[in-house]
């Protein structure tokens, strides 16, 4: 009957308070190894493999063989693995006697390396002795990763709630175009960055008549209808602002040229003089517009581009309504513009 010695006695239990230990032979061989061990070394079977083979000692180094080891009995060691994640192990070596001859037990553990081999190695708290400070960093991590997530989660709750108070904030309830306080910020936006852009000052004709015939309810859906027929002949990146009862400033960025602007708006125009049906009823309405190009202002001067496609405005609408006029920055062109509609 072989003869098990008093440290060999002792190795069942070295899976639960040294799970990261390692029991070499005479020969260098591991011939028994803790479950983390086995866990973190996945190429190759870790029982039956040379130990140095496994692992390279960084210091003390030049250990070559069983003998080096010995000799190395209470000593810090530093190693890593030779195939695998790169981690730094922290280890200490004490001889022992086995049946077979002088052989030695290896624990180890990750150190301040413990966070990242957690994630390589897919560890958890059940792959550490209870007694190990890993346990606790491994707590310590999880409650930190736990408030991380809760305050993302937060964060974007918060930022959530601060775009859509921004967005409430920038659009007309009635209809979902933006408001006077948008058309501002983009006006203000485009014109700091030097963008060529059309303005159209755009008012409803025979509104007053809708609201005062079929009552208010009926011109509200007026004005909703109003504005989606006018998003769905415009670009995303236009502006459409509602800044009275029935009027509207339209912005169309990187548009200067006049005929453009001419054939838009008698779109525009077209689009809306279309009837509006509310609850059997017939809506009929038009619309007069006026406008102006940024390409026409040597230095852009926000409230003079208001005034002067008010005044284009105006003009539309003593020319009968239901047609566009146009500032044009010259006598000629003006001319051509009476002459026009």
């Amino acid at each position: 009957m072989r003869r098990v010695t008093p440290a060999e006695a002792f190795l069942p239990v070295l899976d639960r308070i040294c799970p990261m230990h390692a029991v070499l032979g005479p020969t260098g061989h591991i011939v028994q190894a803790g479950p983390t061990l086995a866990k973190v070394i996945t190429q190759r079977a870790v029982t039956g493999a040379r130990f140095l083979e496994l692992f390279e000692l960084v210091r003390p180094a030049q250990v070559q063989d069983m003998a080096g080891l010995l000799a190395l009995d209470g000593a810090r060691l530093r190693m890593r693995l030779r195939a695998g994640p790169r981690h730094a192990f922290k280890g200490v070596l004490a001889p022992l006697d086995l049946a077979g001859g002088r052989g030695a037990l290896v624990n180890l553990s990750f150190g301040i390396s413990v966070i990242e081999a957690v994630r390589d190695f897919g560890l958890t708290g059940a792959d550490f002795a209870a007694t190990d400070l890993a346990t606790e960093m491994l707590y310590m991590l999880e409650a930190k990763s736990a408030a991380m997530e809760e305050s993302r989660r937060l964060n974007l709750r918060l930022e959530g709630a601060r775009i859509a108070a921004q967005e409430q904030a920038f659009t007309d309830t009635l209809t979902g175009l933006k408001n006077r306080r948008a058309l501002d910020h983009v006006l203000e936006r485009m014109t700091q960055n030097g963008e060529d852009f059309a303005l159209m000052h755009l008012d409803l004709d025979y509104f007053k008549q809708v609201n005062d015939t079929y009552g208010h309810a009926a011109g509200d859906h007026v004005l909703q209808v109003v504005a989606r027929r006018m998003l769905s002949l415009v670009r995303p990146d236009d502006v459409i602002a509602r800044v009275g009862g029935d009027e509207f400033i339209l912005l169309f960025a990187g548009l200067g040229v006049r005929d453009r602007l001419a054939d838009l708006s008698q779109r525009l125009i077209a689009k809306l003089e279309e009837p509006v049906d509310h609850e059997g009823a017939t809506c009929r309405i038009s619309a007069s517009i006026g406008g102006t190009l940024r390409c026409l202002y040597t230095s852009p001067d926000l409230g003079q581009m208001m005034v002067d496609a008010d005044q284009a405005l105006y003009a539309a609408k003593a020319a009968g309504r239901g047609c566009y006029r146009l500032h044009c920055g010259d006598d000629q062109c003006e001319r051509e513009m009476r002459g026009a509609g």
